[in-house]
C-alpha cells in the first residue's frame, strides 16, 4: 500500500522527517519547531480530510458507474470524454490531498510557503496539460457520437 492511500504511513514518515530535521536544527541552536498542538491539529485534519476524501471518492465512483451506463446509449465517444474528465478530477483531488499531507508535515512557515509554491507550479503545468487533453478529445467526440433522437429525449423529459 502506498503512502497516498495509507494515512498512518504518511503520518509516521512525516513524524520521522520532523524528528530528523529538528535534531539537526537543535545542533545549530535554532528553534523552528511547530508546536505540538498545531501538529496534532494538522494530523487530525489530515485524518478527517482522508475520511471525507474516501467518502467522496466512493460517491464519485458510484457516479462514474451511473454516467458510464447512461452514456453508453450516447456512444462510446461521450463515455470516453466523461471518463477523461473524471480522471482529471480524481488526479486534481489526489494532488490537493497530497499537498494537505505535505503541509501537515511542514516544520516551519518557510517550508509551508515552499510546499505551496511548488504545488501551484506543478498544478499550473498539470492544468495546462489537462486542458490540451480535453481539447484534443473534445474534437474527436462529436465525430464519434451518433445523432440524437430528439423525440426520444422529449419523451424522457415528459416522464420526469
Amino acid at each position: 500500500m502506498n503512502a497516498t492511500s495509507n494515512p498512518q504511513a504518511a503520518a509516521e514518515q512525516a513524524s520521522k522527517n520532523y524528528r530528523d530535521v529538528t535534531a539537526q536544527l537543535g545542533l545549530l541552536g535554532l528553534d523552528t519547531s511547530v508546536p505540538g498542538a498545531v501538529r496534532a491539529m494538522a494530523e487530525k485534519t489530515v485524518a478527517q480530510t482522508r475520511e471525507v476524501y474516501d467518502r467522496s471518492k466512493d460517491a464519485l465512483d458510484a457516479s462514474v458507474e451511473m454516467f458510464e451506463r447512461t452514456f453508453d446509449a450516447a456512444g462510446q465517444g461521450a463515455a470516453t470524454f466523461n471518463r477523461k474528465i473524471i480522471d482529471l478530477a480524481q488526479r486534481n483531488v489526489n494532488s490537493g490531498f497530497d499537498l494537505a499531507k505535505s503541509l501537515a508535515g511542514a516544520k516551519n512557515l518557510a517550508e509551508i510557503v515552499e510546499l505551496q509554491a511548488a504545488h501551484w507550479r506543478k498544478q499550473f503545468g498539470a492544468l495546462t496539460s489537462q486542458a490540451e487533453e480535453v481539447r484534443a478529445l473534445s474534437a474527436l467526440v462529436p465525430k464519434a457520437v451518433p445523432p440524437m433522437n430528439m423525440e426520444a429525449q422529449a419523451n424522457d423529459v415528459r416522464r420526469f
